[in-house]
């Protein structure tokens, strides 16, 4: 195919006398000599070759470590050359004489070192050590079983006697004893209002139950510690809740905050301070004894209480004595005497009635 010239004539691209492929110091001066001699610029060369400006300037001055590898060298020396219209194959001839290509031994594939993984070492060493302590726990708990002493066992005068004692016909048992008793079992859950609603008869859907007797309980009349007393100072609470049994306690404040919750034991107190809006919240009533500037107020009444229903209420004072009446005064000697009573006047005599005439 011919080479696309960009439309330089025969009079541009040869000259009868110039600088020639064998003029300069290397075959990239002649080019340059050559192309100056025809007035061209690199970018009209650049457009005639199809080649970056920046390569043929960079071939023009041999500065090989511009340009790509050798065989587009050789390309772009063929294209310069006939854009000028000088002979291509010598001015190829030039270069390869003038830069030969050195017998350099080729470099050894790179490749992949061949490494291995040091943690897979470490995986499979203590792999081996957790199978090994695996085997030996076993063989150990064998031998420990086969060498374990048996049983001791009766001798046979003692079974003798032993039966000797043993007569035969029914076995007496004693009275079964009552189930134990499941403390934290919660109470049954009774919906509100159900014992007051009525059917269409007019009868209540739930029957009324008998009342059970409360238990008797032996209370103590005063306080008295048997355990730690948490909670607020002597000077700071008045009121003082002490368990039974043990049993959980809630103490929480007006809005929802919890001031204390405790498992407390038998014997052990809580003093609740003198703040408005404590509440106490707990499971079992009957599990603690209220107590109330020191005197017992019997147990709390229900799950949920306010502190301020449990504090035992001021004494009402005595009403002040009547005033005794006051003497009469003494009757004096001026004194006149009182007008005697009037006497009542006799009724008139009515007239008599006239006879008949």
């Amino acid at each position: 195919m011919p080479l696309d010239t960009g439309g330089l004539s025969e009079v541009e691209t040869s000259a009868a006398d110039g600088p020639t492929l064998q003029s300069g110091a290397d075959v990239g001066q002649a080019l340059k000599a050559m192309r100056e001699a025809r007035g061209l610029t690199l970018d009209q060369l650049a457009e005639a070759t199809r080649v970056r400006a920046s390569y043929l300037e960079a071939l023009e001055e041999m500065q090989l470590e511009k340009l790509p590898s050798r065989p587009f060298v050789v390309g772009y020396i063929r294209a310069y050359a006939q854009a000028l219209g000088a002979d291509a194959d010598e001015a190829v001839h030039r270069f390869k004489a003038e830069e030969p290509v050195l017998d350099e031994p080729l470099p050894e594939p790179v490749g992949v070192r061949d490494e291995r993984d040091p943690r897979l070492a470490a995986i499979v060493a203590g792999a081996v050590v957790i199978i090994g302590a695996i085997v030996a726990w076993n063989v150990v708990q064998r031998i420990m079983t086969e060498t374990a002493p048996a049983p001791p066992t009766a001798s046979e005068t003692v079974a003798q006697k032993a039966l000797a004692n043993t007569t035969a016909g029914p076995v007496s048992l004693g009275a079964p004893l009552p189930a134990p008793v499941e403390s934290t079992t919660p109470p049954p859950y009774v919906t509100p209002g159900l014992d007051k609603a009525v059917n269409a008869e007019g009868q209540p859907l739930v029957p009324p139950q008998a009342a059970q007797p409360a238990p008797e309980m032996n209370l103590a009349g005063t306080f008295t510690p048997k355990g730690q007393i948490y909670g607020a100072p002597a000077a700071q609470g008045a009121v003082i809740l002490q368990a039974l049994k043990p049993a959980f306690l809630v103490i929480k404040g007006a809005d929802g905050s919890v001031y204390f919750a405790r498992q407390l034991a038998e014997g052990e107190a809580y003093r609740a301070a003198n703040l408005a809006g404590l509440t106490v919240d707990v499971s079992e009533p009957e599990a603690f004894q209220v107590f109330s500037g020191g005197q017992s107020r019997g147990v709390l009444p229900q799950p949920l209480t306010p502190v301020a229903k449990l504090v035992a209420p001021a004494p009402t004072p005595a009403p002040p004595p009547a005033a005794a009446p006051k003497p009469a005064a003494p009757a004096t000697a001026s004194a006149q005497p009182a007008p005697a009573a009037a006497k009542p006047q006799a009724p008139a005599a009515k007239p008599a009635p006239k006879p008949p005439q």
